[in-house]
């Protein structure tokens, strides 16, 4: 697993870095999406486990995929003061070593962005859930607004290697669509305290079509 030199300051930095757009609204976009989560709840890329807090006695288990060892420490020690069943597993979300129909919830909040092949990812989080899952996300994603959308283009490059592989001009509704989802619970927002690139958000819950 990643133990890059970067990956160990982006991970030690992040809730720090955080911290003033989760105090601006991300944090209620966390806590109102987790409470749709129940049952058996698998996270894709739970970083320093930000949602913790959020899952509510619905969730009978967790699991936590995290391929970066720097955030799956911090996220095991994290789960210490956890109430639910909890277990991180050290996996991309392009290859979930999990049965399929497993889950009956998948939750990706600022993932999908990151992730190295996103119809793959999707591909994978289709197969995992139940008949009647529903993936729970709020992904920052390219802008509707073509003006935004061209310097989104213009320094993905650079925000790439600054976001530690966060790609700022993910068309993720298309991707949802492409990948068998019903996406008419989403909702499109922005996030605050952060630059222009990353604020246009997508929020909501997606069902297998």
């Amino acid at each position: 697993m990643s133990l890059s030199v970067w990956g160990q300051i982006f991970a030690a930095c992040y809730d720090r870095f955080m911290a003033p757009t989760e105090r601006a609204g991300l944090a209620g976009h966390r806590a109102a999406l987790l409470q749709g989560a129940s049952g058996r709840v698998l996270e894709i890329g739970g970083g320093t486990g930000a949602n913790l807090p959020y899952y509510g006695a619905r969730v009978s288990e967790l699991v936590l995929s995290e391929p970066e060892e720097a955030m799956a420490r911090r996220l095991e020690r994290k789960l210490v003061r956890s109430s639910i069943p909890a277990r991180v597993l050290r996996a991309r979300a392009e290859v979930l070593p999990v049965a399929s129909g497993t889950f009956d919830c998948v939750v990706s909040t600022l993932v999908l962005c990151t992730v190295q092949d996103p119809a793959r990812a999707l591909e994978e989080i289709r197969r995992v859930l139940t008949p009647h899952g529903r993936l729970l996300l709020i992904e920052h994603v390219r802008s509707p607004d073509p003006a935004l959308a061209r310097w989104q283009d213009r320094l993905h490059r650079p925000w790439r290697w600054f976001g530690h592989g966060c790609n700022c001009n993910r068309r993720t509704m298309e991707s949802l669509n492409a990948a068998g989802f019903s996406v008419a619970e989403l909702r499109r927002d922005e996030l605050a305290k952060v630059p222009p690139l990353v604020r246009p958000l997508l929020i909501g819950a997606a069902a297998r079509a």
